[in-house]
């Protein structure tokens, strides 16, 4: 029998199981949002800016224009408190939308602390249903300078009290960046789980360091292009990409652990022309063009595979194009914080180098793992690993394709 059968079998399983159970919450890689707090003497004006993709963590609809009603507005109000002596500032109004770029969303709002001072902001803004979500709380007061922090489900709360601040603000602090960007790859779960496919089947260091390099440079170029020169595709459609590149490398393992059969690129695509007409119909966050441009490429990829001894020496080419959307899925954290201009090279530098940090942390365990598994027991049980992990790279990336493309 193919050795391909058990590979598609156990993918079939694995993703009735990941779409039946799967939520929302599990599917996006990473969580954040960022507020601007105007503090006036005992009022302050709050702007809270979000992707849709964010609201639709709250559940069904969340993320719609229609679906800022009541509940909504309080789950906001209630999360993201401006205090004054132990005392939560209450709202005069409750938060009303604003016009926002597409795939992101506005909130404005306005708390009155009464006779007491403003010493603390808190927020617990979707900790309840993303516990990694990180919120950018930028604050100024008149006469005063502009103040940064990022809040956390480990640190929800800053004191504004001169003297208590012990951190430095995220937005001046290089090495605050660093362990940002070394925060946010490890618990970007869509970025691991692509590094890991790509890795799955490397048998030599020097195939190590090409792919390592490729993804590297690739996510490092759209990066700087997102957050310097404001190139920001749709965000909706960037995390479907990222869902897709997850599939189509995992598809690419079981191919090649299944002997090369043929169904397997003509399925990919097939799956990339249907995309296609339902993108035509307008229907998902896709424009035609990509998908079709996705299905030429991967037709031509698989086709030069199976000409080449070494295939995945060509990880290389596949590591590259798919980093230049990753980058842009790595911007998502950096773009809407507006940092001025004589801090941005910093913070770039900072938070690309934490994320290469985390990298290099993923490469050095997994790497030597599956080689020491490949080594035992004559790789009878690494076989069944690559055959295993190429199965829920392929049934996890399809999912999050459909979830966020649709």
């Amino acid at each position: 029998m193919n050795r391909s059968v058990p590979v598609w079998i156990a993918v079939g399983w694995l993703a009735v199981g990941v779409l039946g159970y799967g939520s929302p919450a599990s599917a996006h890689s990473r969580s954040v949002s960022y507020s601007s707090w105007l503090i006036d003497g005992h009022q302050a004006d709050i702007t809270l800016r979000v992707a849709t993709l964010e609201l639709t963590r709250l559940g069904p609809g969340a993320g719609s224009p229609r679906a800022l009603d009541s509940v909504l507005a309080n789950y906001l109000a209630d999360r993201l408190q401006l205090v004054a002596s132990g005392t939560v500032c209450a709202p005069i109004h409750p938060p009303r939308s604003l016009a926002a770029p597409p795939g992101n969303a506005a909130f404005e709002w306005r708390v009155d602390c009464g006779e007491l001072e403003p010493d603390e902001i808190r927020s617990r803004l979707f900790f309840d249903v993303a516990p990694g979500h990180l919120h950018f709380a930028r604050v100024r007061r008149p006469g005063s300078e502009l103040i940064e922090r990022v809040l956390s489900a480990s640190a929800p709360s800053w004191s504004l009290t001169e003297g208590e601040t012990v951190e430095v603000p995220i937005g001046s602090s290089f090495g605050s960046y660093l362990l940002l960007g070394i925060e946010h790859i490890a618990t970007g779960y869509d970025h691991l789980v692509f590094l890991t496919m790509l890795l799955l089947l490397a048998t030599r260091l020097g195939e190590l360091a090409s792919i390592v390099t490729g993804f590297t440079v690739a996510h490092s170029i759209t990066l700087a292009l997102a957050v310097v020169w404001g190139l920001r595709p749709e965000s909706n459609a960037v995390e479907a990409l990222i869902g897709l590149s997850i599939a189509l490398v995992a598809a690419e393992n079981a191919w090649l652990l299944g002997g090369r059969p043929k169904i397997v690129p003509l399925g990919i695509g097939a799956g990339l022309l249907a995309m296609t007409a339902l993108a035509g119909f307008r229907l998902g966050a896709l424009p035609p063009a990509i998908p079709a441009g996705l299905c030429v490429f991967a037709l031509c990829y698989f086709a030069i595979l199976e000409r080449v001894r070494r295939p995945v020496r060509w990880r290389i080419a596949i590591s590259f194009v798919f980093g230049l959307v990753h980058g842009f899925g790595f911007a998502g954290v950096l773009e809407q914080v507006e940092l001025p201009t004589d801090r941005l090279a910093s913070a770039l530098l900072g938070f690309n180098l934490g994320v290469e940090a985390g990298q290099l942390v993923v490469v050095a365990i997994l790497w030597p793992a599956l080689r020491w598994l490949a080594w035992i027991r004559g790789g009878r049980f690494h076989r069944g690993l690559l055959e295993a992990g190429a199965a829920f790279g392929c049934a996890v990336g399809i999912y999050w394709l459909v979830e966020r493309a649709y």
